[in-house]
């Protein structure tokens, strides 16, 4: 590959000063961080593989594809829902990006968490219900035809869909990713476990729906012109499969991810013990 071919995919389809900043920021403090830590090889390679996929899929030319072509708009969403959030979280990254704030902020923020109204802010947003139901249903929003082709035709709502993609995926990860008992986490580890199965079911039939419609429903992307010379039911049938296979297998990772974390806590006697029954004495007649 050319040195020119090589800067068209690097080069953003559509640059933003927003994106760029917040990724430099992240990188620069678990950089940082992980030199003032004691951070694995694992969970460093982690960290810095879903950061890549989220660059790539937003600040690349792959954008393009994704504006231009069904099945690989489903492959951007699928990477920065699903994939690049669980490749972050699993990192454990909170703790090094804290170390890589200078300590008079860190003091800060630490009192602000504290503050009686970032705490009932946190307890609404990062609620597991409102969670998981946020996760699920920005999935399912974001397939709507209507919205579908509003996101295409304003690219302030393109971004805000790739924005709630990104901050519903690092949310959810991060409630069923929890190393913690509960309390102090907001998830128990049951559930932890049991969630992802239950988030993949209403994508697993939108997946369906999508892979076995005979009709376009789509059609905005042959209105933005479409990126290569497919089939338009043949691309709708890959995105529907996309949907369906890959992403239920992320879950099913993620869960059995979750799975680890109970059975560690479990062998650490970390987990709530059950009170013992209570007897019951019959009086004598």
């Amino acid at each position: 590959m050319t040195g020119s071919g090589l800067m068209k995919w690097i080069v953003p389809w559509e640059f933003s000063w927003v994106f760029l900043l917040c990724f430099l920021v992240a990188a620069i403090l678990y950089a940082i961080g992980s030199r003032r830590l004691r951070v694995s090889p694992g969970r460093q390679a982690a960290f810095w593989i879903g950061m890549a996929m989220v660059y790539v899929s937003l600040h690349t030319y792959f954008d393009y594809y994704a504006e231009h072509e069904f099945f690989m708009h489903r492959i951007q969403q699928v990477l920065l829902h699903h994939l690049a959030p669980l490749f972050i979280v699993a990192a454990y990254p909170d703790t090094v990006l804290r170390a890589g704030l200078p300590l008079p902020l860190r003091v800060r923020l630490r009192r602000m968490g504290r503050s009686l109204p970032i705490r009932i802010v946190a307890a609404i947003l990062l609620n597991p219900a409102f969670v998981t139901l946020s996760f699920v249903a920005l999935i399912l929003v974001w397939l709507i035809p209507d919205a579908q082709t509003l996101a295409m035709l304003d690219w302030r709502i393109y971004r805000a869909m790739n924005w709630s993609m990104i901050v519903s995926g690092l949310a959810y990860w991060w409630l069923v990713l929890d190393h913690r008992p509960k309390p102090p986490g907001r998830m128990s580890p049951g559930w932890r476990v049991l969630s992802p199965a239950i988030t993949m079911t209403p994508q697993i039939v939108a997946g369906a729906i999508v892979t076995f419609s005979r009709s376009d429903l789509y059609p905005i992307f042959e209105i933005c012109g479409r990126a290569f010379t497919m089939n338009v039911l043949t691309g709708q049938l890959i995105g529907g499969v996309i949907m369906w296979v890959p992403a239920a297998m992320i879950e099913t990772a993620g869960g059995l991810l979750a799975m680890r974390q109970w059975l560690r806590l479990s062998r650490l006697g970390r987990l709530p013990k059950r009170p013992p029954p209570r007897r019951v004495v019959v009086a004598r007649q």
